[in-house]
């Protein structure tokens, strides 16, 4: 069984101190495709055959801020991890559990969401010799830490002097996040190890051609936006949420292309504020990097501001039919998704008594989460709309208004503005919602 891989071929030379040290704490943050990630648990799994080869039994512990996301990312980052040291037949991986044993040891990967840190407190996982929370800046704050450390480290594997604790995490662009302010204190600590690093860390050629003309897409269209994600620069808020000038005009859809699947999203508002649905298509013909283009189609907008008669649920069932009709039909397609907010009920339970129309709850993110979302698409140069009468005289504006609260910049959770947003709001739904169709799930 191999206790060592040639650094020389695996590793960049950048990580080469992150690799070696013996402090307790490791914070490696930066810019994404950095293969910090890689390189963490490439270590991980490297540290626990080092302990199987003399048959111990030891257990590491991976964390991620919520349960969801653990198979799609670290579960899979360590299964990686364990077939590029060419020991997969050493292991086997149980789905349902999330755990990724050491067939002759019984030795484990353990995957624990953090949603509720307290649940963790009672945890009885024995003989640990690493812990790792992959996507830091994503934990509720640093009390997330606070509480669940302690419980592991006290379950310390007798084979090592040490838990080490290792965070990885790209650093949110408001300065005032909690993960900026926490890295900063711990800088100057001796007990921690602060390692910054960027694609262009990579050395050894590990980013392949379609990822670097990907990121010179966003350093085009976008280079605040690139120095951000691409850097790990914490470049700020600004005022304005969208550089609009990211939103491409279409007068009409180009013969050589058509609308491949269609979508619907809605916010809704009743008597007190406004209702906006967003009819929206991926192209058949995707960018230059491959990747698919979202079109606004149309938009039905309804306000009650000003007006003596409020439209009821009823009244605004039809409408919205008739929007959704007079689309699909133009386009020959019927909806992949009708996508509506969560908090919404009465018009959702209305349109599925008038029509059997089934509208999908959104599953929200943090606000500042669903607009990276957006920004992401809008800087790689992959939305469009149609000059229609509301895009043009609806959705484009409320995008153009769309503000940060300053009174609110200075602080780890920033509000925008709640004015004339419906359609803002109605956006974000969408693109959280359709996140694999859009390949922007990271």
């Amino acid at each position: 069984m191999p206790t060592q891989i040639k650094l020389k071929e695996q590793v960049n030379p950048h990580f080469y101190k992150l690799w070696r040290t013996q402090k307790p704490y490791i914070i490696a943050k930066g810019g994404r495709g950095s293969f910090k990630s890689s390189v963490i648990s490439m270590r991980l799994v490297l540290n626990m055959l080092q302990q199987v080869q003399y048959g111990r039994k030891v257990n590491i512990v991976c964390i991620r801020e919520n349960a969801v996301n653990l198979r799609d990312s670290v579960f899979e980052q360590i299964l990686w991890a364990i077939d590029k040291l060419g020991v997969a037949n050493k292991f086997k991986a149980s789905n349902g559990l999330l755990r990724i044993t050491h067939i002759a040891t019984g030795s484990a990967f353990y995957f624990y969401g953090v949603d509720s840190p307290l649940k963790l407190k009672s945890n009885t996982v024995p003989g640990i010799i690493d812990l790792w929370f992959e996507e830091s800046g994503n934990m509720k704050g640093p009390e997330v830490f606070d509480q669940t450390i302690p419980t592991f480290i006290r379950n310390k594997s007798p084979y090592v002097s040490q838990v080490q604790v290792w965070y990885s995490y790209n650093p949110p662009r408001n300065p005032y996040d909690w993960v900026n302010e926490w890295v900063t204190q711990r800088e100057n600590d001796p007990d921690y190890l602060v390692d910054t690093s960027t694609y262009l860390d990579d050395k050894l050629g590990f980013t392949t051609e379609q990822q670097l003309r990907l990121i010179e897409t966003y350093k085009n269209n976008d280079p605040d936006y690139y120095r951000w994600l691409y850097l790990g620069e914490v470049i700020g808020l600004g005022t304005n949420v969208y550089n609009t000038d990211l939103f491409n005009r279409l007068e009409e859809i180009p013969d050589d292309d058509h609308v491949g699947s269609l979508y619907f999203s809605a916010d809704t508002g009743h008597a007190a504020s406004a209702t906006a649905v967003g009819a929206y298509g991926l192209l058949s013909k995707r960018d230059k990097n491959g990747k698919p283009r979202l079109v606004l189609l149309d938009t039905y907008y309804y306000s009650p501001q000003g007006k003596a008669h409020k439209k009821s649920p009823s009244e605004l069932s039809k409408d919205i039919w008739e929007f959704i009709q007079q689309i699909e039909s133009k386009y020959d397609l019927k909806a992949w998704k009708y996508i509506m907010d969560s908090a919404e009920a009465a018009l959702r339970n209305q349109m599925m008594n008038d029509y059997g129309l089934k509208w999908t709850p959104v599953k929200k993110l943090k606000k500042s989460h669903m607009i990276e979302y957006v920004q992401s698409l809008l800087a790689q140069g992959r939305f469009y709309y149609l000059a229609t009468e509301n895009n043009m005289g609806i959705f484009i504006p409320q995008h153009e208004q769309y503000q940060w609260d300053e009174k609110t910049l200075e602080s780890e959770d920033p509000k925008v503005i709640k004015e004339f947003d419906h359609t803002n709001d109605e956006f974000q739904y969408l693109v959280v919602s359709i996140l694999r169709e859009l390949q922007l799930k990271y």
